[in-house]
């Protein structure tokens, strides 16, 4: 088979695509669209995401210190992609969309209720690599819809359709 020189930029597709919620020091919640996102450590367990500086949801973390990774499925794919296409500074994003928010338990982040899996975050370091600031994220506590979990608390992701 031969081979031709791919494009750097897109050399990788990173899964999965993802929402990042999170609340301002002022109380607003606001999300964006993630598709740089992966696990980091198993122990203690982290996330890295990765968002442009340009993002306004970008200085919301820098300043808290938090966010959440909201799992999202083809079911709201027309969430996450209204998510990746308007600004929070233009708009509150989660009353446009009527969102169903609920509260972190332990991180003071908005949950989207609608995702299967949310994850609370709290940041612990970040790495600027170029385009994107890698916020690294522990993870304090995930909430997963009952139906995916089995009775070891593990997720079985072979039981959501991932966008």
């Amino acid at each position: 088979m031969e081979k031709v020189q791919g494009n750097k930029k897109s050399c990788l597709q990173p899964k999965p695509n993802i929402l990042v919620s999170c609340r301002g020091a002022n109380g607003k919640n606001n999300a964006l669209a993630v598709a740089y996102c992966c696990n980091c450590s198993y122990n203690p367990p982290m996330i890295m995401v990765g968002i442009t500086p340009s993002r306004y949801s970008y200085n919301i973390i820098k300043e808290t210190g938090a966010f959440a990774v909201n799992i999202v499925t083809e079911d709201q794919k027309d969430i996450f992609d209204y998510m990746g296409s308007h600004s929070g500074r233009d708009e509150d994003k989660f009353a446009k969309l009527n969102i169903k928010v609920e509260e972190g338990i332990k991180v003071n982040v908005p949950l989207i209720g609608e995702c299967p899996v949310n994850i609370e975050c709290k940041v612990v370091d970040s790495i600027l690599t170029g385009s994107h600031e890698m916020f690294v994220g522990k993870v304090e506590y995930v909430h997963a819809n009952k139906e995916i979990v089995d009775d070891n608390g593990n997720i079985d992701f072979s039981k959501l359709e991932l966008i």
